[in-house]
C-alpha cells in the first residue's frame, strides 16, 4: 500500500496539471471544483477524490497522460486516494483494516463465520433438531422468536448507524465546515438529485461514461439504479414489515401481495441483476482507469449484496418447505455480514459522495471555495 504522503502528491501533481490545462473543465464536477481553488491541501483532495465517479472520460482525453512524462492519470489517482479516506474516517479505525486487502475472502468468511454463531445460538436453545426436517407453516418465529431476532438485527444496526455517523462527521470536519453549514435545504436538494439520477454518469451529451472501457455506455449507471433502488426497496421492506408488526398488530408471516413482500421481491430482483452486471463491469475495466488493489474490497460488497439478495428470495420460495430453519439461518448470517462491513467497504463511498456532492453544491451556490 502506498503512504498517504505519496498518494497526496501524486493527487496533487495531476490536478496542478489539469487546473493549468483545463481541458476537461466540462466533464465532471471534480474539474469546476477544482478551478475554484490556486492550491490543494490534504483536505481538498480527499474531497475532490470523493467527488470523482470514476467514469474515466478525462483519463482518455488527456494529453498528458501515460506514456506521456507527465503521467497524468486523475481516475486511478482519486480512486487510490478515495480508499485511503474510506480508511481514514473509519471507526472504530482498527475494523477498517480487516477489509484493506482479500476483502472478498474476509466478507465470505465473516458470513460463515455469522451463520455458525446462529446456528450454535439456536442450539444452545434446544431449537437445532427443529432446524431440518420440520414444517413451521413459513412462520420464522418459530425457530427464533421475533423479540431475539429484532434484538440481534437492531444491536447491530445501532452500530452501523453510529459507525456511519461518525464516519461522516470525520468527512465534514475535514472539510473545514460547522455543523451549520449541513443546514442549507438548496444545496441538499442539489446533491440529493444528482446522486439519485446518477447525473454525472451520464457522459457529455447524455451518451453515459467511458466505462469499462474508452467507449461510452450508459451500462454502469442502470446497474447502480438497480443496486441502489434495489437496496432501497429492500429497506422499505423492513421498515414497512416493521410498521405492520409494532404500530398495526400484523405479525408475519405476510401474504405475497403485502407490501413488505412485494417491496421484498422486487428488491431482491433488483439486487440480482445490479451486483451481478457491476461484477462484470469490473471485470471488464481497463486496468489503467482505477486502482487494481481495491479489487477485493468492491467485489466483497458485490458478492454480499448478490448473495443477500439471492438467500433471501431463495427463503421465501421454500418458506412452507422443511428447509425453512437453514435457509433462515444462511440468509440471515450473509445479511448480518453485509451490515457490518457496511461502514468498513464499498457502501461508505455512496456516504462520503453524497457529502462531496453536498459541498460542492455550496461551494456552487457561495462562488467560491467556501
Amino acid at each position: 500500500m502506498q503512504r498517504i504522503e505519496t498518494l497526496i502528491d501524486e493527487a496533487r501533481h495531476n490536478m496542478t496539471v489539469c487546473n493549468a490545462c483545463r481541458y476537461c473543465e466540462g466533464f465532471c464536477p471534480v474539474f469546476p471544483a477544482m478551478e475554484r481553488r490556486l492550491a490543494f491541501s490534504r483536505e481538498d483532495l480527499n474531497y475532490l477524490a470523493n467527488l470523482c465517479h470514476n467514469c474515466s472520460e478525462c483519463l482518455y482525453a488527456c494529453q498528458y497522460a501515460p506514456p506521456h512524462e507527465f503521467a497524468v492519470n486523475v481516475p486511478k489517482s482519486m480512486a487510490k486516494l478515495r480508499a485511503s479516506s474510506y480508511r481514514e474516517y473509519a471507526w472504530p479505525g482498527p475494523l477498517a483494516r480487516l477489509f484493506d486487502r482479500n476483502g472478498l475472502v474476509s466478507s465470505v468468511a465473516l458470513a460463515l463465520g455469522m451463520t455458525l454463531i446462529l446456528l450454535v445460538a439456536i442450539a444452545l436453545n434446544g431449537g437445532l433438531a427443529g432446524l431440518l426436517g420440520a414444517q413451521h407453516g413459513g412462520d420464522f418465529y418459530a425457530l427464533m422468536p421475533h423479540n431475539v431476532m429484532a434484538g440481534l438485527f437492531g444491536g447491530v444496526a445501532l452500530f452501523i448507524v453510529l459507525a456511519l455517523a461518525m464516519g461522516f462527521a470525520a468527512f465534514w470536519r475535514e472539510s473545514g465546515e460547522g455543523a451549520r453549514a449541513l443546514l442549507d435545504r438548496r444545496a441538499w436538494r442539489d446533491a440529493l438529485s444528482e446522486a439519485a439520477s446518477l447525473r454525472h454518469l451520464h457522459g457529455q451529451g447524455d451518451v453515459g461514461c467511458t466505462y469499462p472501457d474508452e467507449y461510452h455506455s450508459h451500462w454502469r449507471r442502470r446497474f447502480h439504479h438497480f443496486t441502489a433502488y434495489g437496496f432501497l426497496l429492500c429497506f422499505a421492506a423492513t421498515v414497512t414489515g416493521t410498521f405492520y408488526h409494532y404500530l398495526l398488530g400484523w405479525v408475519a408471516p405476510y401474504e405475497i401481495i403485502s407490501l413488505p413482500k412485494l417491496f421484498g421481491i422486487l428488491g431482491g430482483l433488483g439486487l440480482l441483476v445490479g451486483p451481478a452486471g457491476l461484477f462484470y463491469l469490473k471485470l471488464k475495466r481497463d486496468p489503467a482507469s482505477g486502482d487494481g488493489r481495491q479489487l477485493g474490497m468492491d467485489m466483497a460488497f458485490i458478492a454480499l449484496l448478490w448473495l443477500s439478495s439471492l438467500s433471501g428470495l431463495v427463503l421465501m420460495l421454500f418458506r412452507e418447505s422443511s428447509a425453512l430453519g437453514l435457509l433462515l439461518v444462511i440468509h440471515l448470517g450473509i445479511v448480518l455480514a453485509l451490515f457490518v462491513t457496511l461502514p468498513y467497504g464499498k457502501f461508505v463511498h455512496g456516504l462520503y459522495r453524497l457529502g462531496a456532492l453536498y459541498r460542492n453544491a455550496l461551494e456552487r451556490r457561495r462562488g467560491g471555495a467556501g
